[in-house]
């Protein structure tokens, strides 16, 4: 009997497929991790404007998803999405401790693609005082990796290095910050720190950028690198190297928006 590892993504649903909870299970799957999602809203589109509409879940009922996952089958990994309230974030950090769950990813999403502003404040401090200090990597961007080091903002190498190592001071085990294509240089450029080195992964930045759900899609690998019993720097780079391809495979979806290909690192030889 072939057994898979588990992994558990704490996250919101999109309708559209490209990102959330749909990503994360799509990644998890493709990289041989059996994946669960405990909900924590649904997400619409509105089909010509593509209005985004969020629908929260009871808290309830996320936690019975918990329950269900964590004790009805058992992970050896978990990642969070979209958390949109400070409660959300406590009873997260709650099963956190209550479970000592281990290979915990935290990816902090506070920001929408192409905004630059905090969407929830309450929640994106309740991840900085309670997840961070929990978990075993955090996965900002620029604009979040400012706010949990407590820095006007960061748009440099340098500046993405003073971030991390403020991050890790802050209670985080190890950190990758996201430059993307908020920063000026023309290689997309990540940035691992374990906490006494870092890592910096670069590529050629890809146009075009069908590039809804890729920050969902790198920590997801991250976390199914981990179920895999990788250590933390393996799976960053692997995770590196399955978002890399899943851009530069991606496609659009309607005349709005582009997702990312999760079937290419399988797919295609790189």
């Amino acid at each position: 009997m072939t057994l898979m590892n588990k992994a558990l993504t704490i996250a919101g649903s999109d309708t559209s497929g490209g990102a959330g909870m749909e990503a994360d299970i799509k990644t998890m799957e493709e990289l041989g991790v059996y994946g669960m999602p405990a909900l924590t809203c649904i997400v619409t589109m509105h089909p010509t404007t593509w209005e985004h509409s969020v629908f929260p879940l009871p808290l309830d009922l996320v936690e019975k998803q918990l329950v269900t996952a964590i004790e009805g089958v058992g992970i050896n990994a978990m990642k969070t999405g979209m958390l949109g309230s400070a409660e959300l974030v406590e009873l997260v950090a709650a099963t956190i401790d209550k479970y000592n769950l281990q290979n915990v990813v935290i990816d902090p999403v506070m920001v929408c693609k192409g905004c630059d502003l905090i969407l929830v404040p309450d929640a994106a401090e309740s991840i900085k005082k309670l997840l961070m200090p929990r978990c075993d990597i955090i996965t900002p961007n620029t604009v979040e990796a400012a706010y949990l080091a407590d820095m006007p903002e960061v748009t440099t190498v340098e500046q993405i290095k003073e971030a991390a190592e403020k991050i890790v001071a802050a209670g985080a085990k190890s950190v990758v910050i996201k430059g993307g294509e908020r920063l000026s240089d023309n290689s997309a450029i990540d940035i691992f720190y374990d906490g006494k080195e870092f890592t910096e992964m670069a590529v050629p930045k890809i146009y075009p950028s069908y590039n809804h759900g890729a920050g969902c899609t790198f920590s997801a690998a991250i976390t199914a690198g981990l179920a895999n019993v990788l250590s933390m720097k393996e799976a960053v780079l692997q995770a590196k190297k399955f978002v890399t391809a899943a851009l530069k495979h991606g496609f659009a979806i309607n005349n709005i928006v582009g997702c990312t290909n999760h079937t290419a690192y399988r797919k295609y030889s790189e």
